[in-house]
């Protein structure tokens, strides 16, 4: 079994990353991908990099180590949550993303023929008081290749 753990660093995404590696400790997993999206769609002027000024440059460089921290992170903790024994059998892997994250995350499970996709019933968004994020909405609804798991 193929899993893909969605992660934005947030508390939410700590227990994503939790009921994954329960997972993982089982006899079935074979493969943990874990996923980042950065999406930069928002700023006007993204869609061309010559118009982006050199402080935007500095921010999006800096978005993207932070989007590799936080994978780096959610990657040594599935590797430490995992059993000894198991730790061997397990490949544990990253994709850092940029774009829609909700595009981006059904792509990757598509592409990767995942067999399920944890995600968090809320991430980092502004927007705390939706019951059911938007992106994890839409993973729900549009992902047809493979189950969906919402941590709440």
């Amino acid at each position: 079994m193929k899993i893909l753990v969605c992660t934005d660093g947030s508390n939410q995404s700590q227990k994503v990353l939790e009921k994954a590696s329960v997972l993982a400790n089982g006899n079935i997993v074979d493969e943990v991908i874990i996923i980042y999206v950065y999406d930069g769609s928002f700023v006007p002027g993204s869609e061309d990099p010559s118009s982006l000024s050199e402080d935007f440059k500095k921010w999006q460089e800096k978005s993207k180590k932070k989007g590799e921290k936080i994978l780096s992170e959610a990657k040594s903790f599935i590797e430490h949550k995992l059993d000894s024994s198991k730790a061997e059998e397990v490949n544990i892997r990253t994709i850092y993303e940029k774009g829609h994250p909700s595009s981006k995350i059904i792509n990757t499970a598509y592409n990767e023929e995942v067999d399920m996709i944890f995600i968090g019933n809320r991430g980092m968004s502004g927007f705390k008081k939706i019951l059911l994020g938007s992106v994890s909405n839409a993973v729900v609804q549009e992902a047809t290749n493979c189950s969906v798991t919402v941590v709440k």
